[in-house]
């Protein structure tokens, strides 16, 4: 069996390392950051933090060399899902399944655009680059995929999947309705990331001082108000999460902190964007995720109209 990672950052490399140290599938790792698969070609991909090892797997930024895999795992920024699986749908055929495991809503919509079939998924395990080819292991977690309800993709894809990954090392589960999960996760983000952006805080920092942390709560029953009217049901609280990644060792910063302080464009758009656009849908009002929203916006406009 083979599987492609499509996006081997941070989270991206989590997914292929452990794939490929399990040896049960034949690992493919697709980016465009040329550094880090040169890197990793030559020296394998190292993981250290919470887990320490170096694997060895297939790596490349050029669509043309990838084979025809019978499982995609698209992990890149939301921002790039549309151009990443442009270049890579070839390699998947009628009998292939393409799983998300990105952050906010709207990637499978994309990813369906060009296979088969998709499956949704969400993901709490987190990291950061150290190094080309040497990725920090930040928090543990588990990851939770489910058929994208469009595209009937069948449910003994999504098992055999979250079972490959599971026997890797990184907990999957497989859900009949993966909704909850991903909402959970998405609202999560949305309250926690913009936070930390705009006030450089890290995730620990914010929760620990009262004004940040009542604005986490206020932006998260916003968006809990959303997926009821949806009908979605909540996979856990998210309010937990908060608090589980406040107490994570280190002093984790958000992947939208991580993205400003590089100056990279945001996922805002798939997150307190996709939060604002679906309580329009629903008649529900969002303000505080407008804002955020819109400020973020501001501030990647600055870097590119200082003026």
């Amino acid at each position: 069996m083979r599987v492609c990672v499509i996006g081997c950052g941070a989270v991206g490399s989590l997914f292929a390392a452990h794939l490929a140290k399990s040896g049960e599938a034949e690992v493919w790792a697709y980016d465009v950051w040329n550094e880090h698969i040169e890197a990793i070609r030559k020296n394998g991909l190292r993981l250290s933090g919470a887990a320490d090892f170096t694997a060895r797997l297939n790596a490349t930024r050029d669509p043309k060399e990838l084979p025809r895999c019978e499982y995609g795992i698209v992990a890149t920024k939301a921002i790039h899902t549309r151009p990443a699986i442009s270049e890579t749908a070839h390699i998947f055929d009628e009998n292939s399944a393409v799983c998300s495991v990105q952050n906010g809503v709207g990637n499978e919509e994309i990813i369906a655009e060009k296979v088969k079939f998709v499956i949704r998924g969400t993901t709490f395990p987190a990291g950061h680059p150290i190094a080309p080819g040497h990725i920090g292991f930040d928090i543990k977690g588990d990851t939770w995929i489910g058929p994208f309800e469009p595209t009937n993709t069948p449910m003994e894809k999504v098992e055999e999947l979250a079972g490959l990954i599971s026997r890797s090392g990184m907990n999957t589960i497989a859900l009949k309705d993966a909704r909850g999960a991903q909402w959970t996760k998405l609202i999560f983000n949305a309250a926690t990331n913009p936070v930390g952006a705009l006030t450089g805080l890290h995730h620990g920092a914010a929760t620990r001082f009262s004004a940040t942390n009542r604005l986490f709560n206020d932006l998260i029953a916003e968006g809990e108000a959303v997926a009821k009217n949806l009908g979605i049901e909540l996979h856990g609280d998210p309010r937990e999460l908060v608090e589980k990644g406040a107490r994570a060792p280190g002093k984790h910063r958000s992947s939208m902190l991580q993205d400003v302080l590089a100056r990279r464009q945001t996922e805002v758009d798939f997150m307190n964007g996709a939060i604002v656009q679906w309580g329009e849908k629903m008649s529900v009002a969002t303000p505080l995720n407008r804002a955020l929203w819109q400020l973020v916006k501001g501030l990647e406009h600055s870097w590119r109209d200082p003026e």
